[in-house]
């Protein structure tokens, strides 16, 4: 692959402009034919083969009620001490319903003075708003008219809210906060590169990949089933090793001009040595993306792959765009002489000598403290968003919050039981009333709805209110004790609902993590392995990358769940943790880990087969590799942590993971924990058994065979023009 790339640098070196233009042709199409096509997200949360949605199947089977139409409830909420039942009150709600009506589109209306939808204290009520269209049809025109209808409620000082079909906020694909994080990024490759220029390339060529990827995953929002937040995750990631990549490939490329070499040539050979690293470690993270699909849930699999693409697309960016921007630059990317600078990097570096004096000390530390980072994940318990754990100034958590005050936390959480009763042989009428019977003495259950029979009667759908919020442990209860309950008549119950949905994605990702885990980790040993060649070493980065998740799982519990430090990282409300965070910071957080393992350890490796020496191969590859990591993972945790202030509550979460793993990893696990252990095991470190030695193959990561092949080629060349 070394050589492949080696060619590949040089020819685009030679043809940096047809390059840039074909990167810039892409972007503007890729682009342009999403806005054409108008992207569609789907943000179906369901799983195949899962209690809830046999539940649902059994509800549109039996309860057949033509196509689907779209629907809106409307909020009311009466001034303190006022009632929605005074007469101005009534009088406002009902002339609004009057102008709502004057909208074609509109089906009909449930006024709650008709269907008693109004709290017991009269202070809130509600009204469903049917829509001749289904949901994804009903206009901007119906929308702008209903919001305007109701300004008559505002004006007499209701508070109006609304729910149900109502489309969405704007997708944001960046934000204020995002732009910080960029910013803080260029400030660390403006310090490593000492220019402000070459600072703002990596940027750039991450930029336009991502452009490009995200133009992608639009247009493919055509073909499949992708949730809005897969766009946000795969943007996230896309830009963080799209700038990474870029910025080891532009490193190596002023080290070798710093030696000398010839601008193409350089550029070549950083694509040829440089460019493998980069080839290797993002294949490796779009394995562990791609690995999402073994969890067997949609919206996974397609997080998985998005942002697999977008992975996928900056090492495409890195290893073609980045060479044609470097041969650009030409003289700039020299480095200038420093006399001071040199001096000081003829001697061991600081940290380098500072882990091989004290690895009992910072092997022991290491451990300590991520182990009591750990602590809290002991108590994680997994859910899904709802508009609860939104921004209190977002319409959605003030119509959460409207409900939740007039008929009790537990409205927002519904569960709808579905009744089967086709084995009972008596009377089942009488069995589906004392299932409901049943359920009213369960215990967290505010009320419950009569049976609805369908035409044949055998199934009923029965409406549980609980006492509690739908992320709640104590819903989570109810809903096992409904399915766990044996009716003596033989009346099997299923249930459905969001919060019954959130408790079977939380399972199946609960069963699926070990399995996932099991994969990763074994593939991390097996690759390790390959690549350096021994067997302790590899079982120490993989030990390492398990204190990473356990610590990053903590923190995620000790912020997020816990609700400390929440107005810190301006968290709305603390709630269980993302139901997939686990899963999919194990295959992203796996990447970067193996990344950083690569870059540092591969240079040791390569100076311990020179020398024999475990502690000078161990300040080698701190002192030449080590500041690359370092700045690698500042730009990772910057670009990420700038998520944690998104607006998304799903956003934040994996921003605050990412950010948090990244400096666990790369800073105490890979910088310290490493190679205090390495230091520890000495010569032992690079054992591998005869036998096993012969059999796995010969991987040169960073091209250093490619370097000796090439030499004597130069050589040959330059002495051939000296004679000439």
């Amino acid at each position: 692959m070394s050589r492949m790339l080696y060619k590949l640098g040089g020819w685009v070196a030679r043809h940096r402009i047809k390059v840039i233009c074909a990167w810039i042709v892409v972007l503007v199409a890729s682009i342009a034919l999403a806005i054409t096509l108008k992207p569609s997200f789907s943000e179906d949360m369901s799983i195949p083969d899962t209690p809830s949605e046999k539940a649902l199947d059994v509800i549109h089977k039996e309860f057949p009620h033509g196509p689907d139409k779209g629907s809106i409830r409307v909020i009311f909420g009466a001034e303190d001490g006022e009632k929605l039942t005074a007469k101005s009150a009534k009088k406002a709600i009902e002339n609004t319903f009057k102008e709502i009506n004057k909208d074609d589109s509109v089906d009909s209306i449930a006024s709650p003075f008709v269907t008693g939808t109004i709290a017991k204290d009269g202070t809130v009520a509600y009204a469903d708003i049917k829509y001749k269209s289904s949901a994804d049809d009903i206009k901007d025109d119906s929308i702008k008219h209903l919001k305007d209808s109701l300004k008559i409620a505002d004006d007499e000082g209701l508070q109006t809210e609304l729910s149900g079909d109502v489309p969405g906020a704007e997708m944001e694909i960046g934000g204020v906060s995002e732009i910080v994080g960029i910013i803080l990024a260029f400030v660390v490759l403006a310090i490593t590169f000492g220019s402000l220029l070459i600072a703002g390339l990596p940027i750039l060529t991450a930029l336009i990949g991502l452009g490009v990827s995200i133009g992608l995953v639009l247009i493919g929002t055509q073909v499949f089933d992708i949730a809005s937040v897969s766009l946000s995750l795969a943007g996230m990631i896309g830009l963080a090793v799209g700038i990474d990549y870029a910025l080891f490939i532009f490193t190596k490329h002023r080290q070798f001009l710093g030696e000398g070499i010839q601008k193409n040539e350089s550029i070549a050979r950083a694509a040829g040595t440089a460019g493998s690293a980069v080839v290797f470690a993002g294949l490796t993270v779009i394995v562990a993306l791609c690995g999402l699909t073994v969890v067997n849930i949609p919206f996974m699999s397609a997080m998985g792959l998005t942002a697999g693409l977008s992975v996928l697309l900056a090492v495409l960016a890195s290893i073609t765009l980045v060479p044609a921007v470097l041969s650009i630059t030409g003289k700039r990317m020299i480095p200038k002489p420093n006399k001071k600078k040199e001096k000081q990097s003829s001697e061991t570096n600081v940290w380098g000598r500072f882990v091989t004096k004290n690895p009992i000390m910072l092997s022991v530390c290491s451990i300590l403290i991520l182990l009591v980072i750990s602590i809290p994940s002991m108590h994680l318990e997994l859910g899904l968003p709802d508009a609860g754990m939104k921004a209190k100034d977002n319409p959605d958590r003030q119509a959460y919050d409207l409900l939740a005050d007039g008929f009790g936390e537990g409205f927002n959480g519904q569960l709808t039981l579905v009744a089967d009763a086709t084995s009972v042989t008596g009377n089942k009428a009488e069995a589906f009333a004392d299932a409901v019977k049943e359920i009213k003495e369960l215990d967290h259950v505010a009320s419950v709805t009569p049976a609805m029979p369908n035409k044949e009667g055998n199934f009923a759908i029965i409406t549980v209110v609980p006492t509690t919020g739908p992320n709640d442990v104590a819903t989570k209860d109810l809903v096992k004790d409904v399915r766990s309950l044996s009716d003596k008549n033989g009346v099997d119950l299923l249930v459905t609902g969001s919060t019954a949905v959130n408790i079977d994605i939380s399972d199946r990702l609960n069963d699926a993590i070990p399995v996932f885990a099991v994969l990763i980790v074994g593939f991390a040993f097996v690759l390790l392995t390959i690549v350096f060649r021994s067997l302790l070493v590899p079982l120490v980065a993989v030990a390492g990358f398990i204190l990473t998740m356990t610590a990053t799982l903590g923190i995620c519990v000790f912020v997020l769940q816990d609700g400390n430090l929440i107005d810190f990282f301006k968290i709305p409300e603390k709630g269980p943790i993302l139901a997939f965070l686990p899963i999919l910071s194990i295959g992203i957080l796996f990447g970067l880990a193996m990344d950083y393992q690569v870059f540092l350890v591969s240079r040791m490796r390569e100076e311990y087969v020179k020398t024999k020496n475990p502690v000078q191969a161990i300040q080698a590859g701190l002192k030449h590799s080590g500041p690359v990591v370092t700045a690698a993972g500042l730009i990772m945790i910057f670009v990420f942590a700038g998520f944690i202030f998104a607006g998304e509550a799903s956003i934040k979460a994996n921003g605050l993971a990412l950010s948090f793993g990244v400096l666990f990893d790369a800073f105490i696990v890979r910088m310290t924990l490493i190679p205090s252990v390495m230091k520890l095991m000495g010569n032992a470190a690079w054992y591998l058994p005869k036998w096993l030695d012969k059999i796995i193959p010969n991987v040169d990561i960073e091209g250093h065979q490619l370097t000796k092949e090439i030499q004597p080629e130069i050589d040959h060349e330059q002495k051939k023009q000296i004679s000439v």
